[in-house]
């Protein structure tokens, strides 16, 4: 079945948009609703948002098409999407929803779901609600006392800080720590910095003044450069930078570098490998992982599985092979002994106990390798399918080859915005760029 509404990540777009309307949310709730409705009980839908002025009208929304179904709704207001994830299961409910488009501008908003097991749906389930979203649920809808409720939660954001601080040993003390915390105005605004005090750090927070529209704007995990800045400003040991939904984590060092998710997992795996902590004898990753990262892993008799993009996949991977660490590039990292998606505060934390264990710089305990030369460019669409283009197909074939067995290519559609992503990466920087400029160009020329 051809997917309609669902991509990557759920479904995500222009809030009151072509597709992102609060006429979809509704069906979209009713659909879902109809689909987790097992048994008898009173069943119940935990709903959590991003800071998004969007996220009212579609709460509300979400909310009219959950309990003319019959689901009683337990709002959570502004969470990070692990929270949803966490609560999900802590209060038993059928289905649990986020509201967030995650690392887009606040233009944009976005609905993912998940079981009543925290993890997020499979691609049959997604293509079973499509089905009933556009058959239509009348058949489904409830009456008279059987129409659900809905009520807000209270306390939700200290029940995941608490969570948070329990993923590290009983007598975890981060005294001595100076830590930077960008919360990018979304979703973590309020638990990861109390997160991180409460575990005895000096916090300097940014990013912690949301107003509906500056989620992500030149801030959070997608523009770490302010965050840079402030390390070094403040002399901090470590800057830490989540995204709008605080499902991913960006960390910067003491010298006000970078650090991406390749590395910190690269990092976390050779230290739970010493410690034995690792299972499936490796990681799990995309394709869009550096080089790098697999030649680090197999110098140290680790394998690096991969997937397609989305961090769904990677963890689908991780449970069907027994592993329990796994992520992206872009610091989506699943700590599934914690966690059943990306937990960004949760992944600073192990961070934070490694550096800590080291009593080294983060600059020495994050760098485990060196970056084969890596080049990403996005290209935008409007619409059509430009990879099925015979000279699109032919430039792809001819970079190919050009690379060799030194290098990779990987030419995608994106999955959350109408972009096509070329990436390129060998050991010749100059030929990637060539390569990947050369493909870029033809897209550009066929859209």
């Amino acid at each position: 079945m051809a997917r309609k509404y669902f991509g990557t990540d759920g479904i995500r777009g222009l809030a009151n948009g072509e597709k992102l309307t609060p006429d979809l949310a509704l069906r979209v709730g009713q659909a879902a609703g109809m689909a987790f409705r097992r048994g008898d009980h009173r069943h119940r839908v935990v709903i959590g948002k991003d800071t998004r002025r969007s996220g009212y009208m579609l709460e509300y929304a979400l909310t009219g098409g959950f309990t003319s179904v019959g689901m009683d709704v337990y709002l959570l207001g502004p969470v990070p999407t692990p929270a949803v994830a966490m609560l999900t299961r802590s209060l038993r409910a059928d289905l649990g929803v986020m509201i967030s488009a995650s690392h887009n501008p606040y233009e944009d908003n976005g609905i993912k779901f998940f079981q009543p097991d925290g993890f997020k749906l499979s691609d049959e389930i997604e293509e079973e609600i499509e089905a009933l979203v556009e058959k239509g649920v009348s058949a489904g809808l409830t009456h008279g006392e059987n129409i659900g409720r809905a009520r807000r939660i209270n306390e939700v954001t200290t029940r995941y800080t608490e969570f948070a601080k329990r993923t590290l040993p009983r007598h975890a003390d981060f005294t001595g720590l100076k830590v930077v915390v960008d919360c990018a105005n979304g979703a973590a605004y309020k638990t990861a910095p109390e997160a991180l005090w409460e575990l005895g750090a000096e916090v300097i927070a940014m990013g912690v003044e949301p107003d509906g529209f500056n989620i992500n704007k030149d801030c959070g995990s997608t523009a770490p450069q302010a965050l840079c800045k402030r390390v070094l400003e403040e002399g901090a040991n470590i800057g830490i930078a989540l995204d709008g939904d605080a499902d991913r984590v960006v960390i910067v060092d003491e010298k006000g570098q970078i650090v991406d998710g390749d590395q910190l997992m690269a990092a976390l795996a050779l230290y739970w490998h010493e410690l034995e902590w690792l299972n499936g004898g490796g990681i799990v990753a995309t394709i869009m992982s550096n080089l790098g990262l697999e030649r680090c892993l197999s110098d140290n008799q680790l394998r690096l599985e991969r997937t397609k993009v989305g961090d769904r996949y990677v963890l689908e991977r991780m449970r069907s092979g027994g592993y329990n660490l796994g992520g992206e590039q872009s610091g989506h990292i699943i700590l599934s002994d914690f966690s059943t998606t990306g937990d960004g505060l949760v992944s600073a934390l192990q961070v934070m106990s490694l550096v800590q264990k080291r009593n080294k710089p983060v600059s020495e305990v994050c760098k485990m390798f060196d970056l084969v030369p890596q080049l990403l460019t996005n290209v935008r669409i409007a619409g059509g399918q430009p990879l099925a283009d015979d000279r699109v197909i032919k430039a792809i074939a001819s970079g190919e080859q050009r690379l060799g067995t030194s290098g990779r290519l990987v030419i995608r559609p994106s999955g959350t915005e109408p972009l096509i992503r070329v990436m390129g990466e060998g050991d010749d920087e100059g030929l990637v760029k060539q390569v990947v400029g050369d493909i870029a160009h033809v897209i550009e020329g066929v859209v």
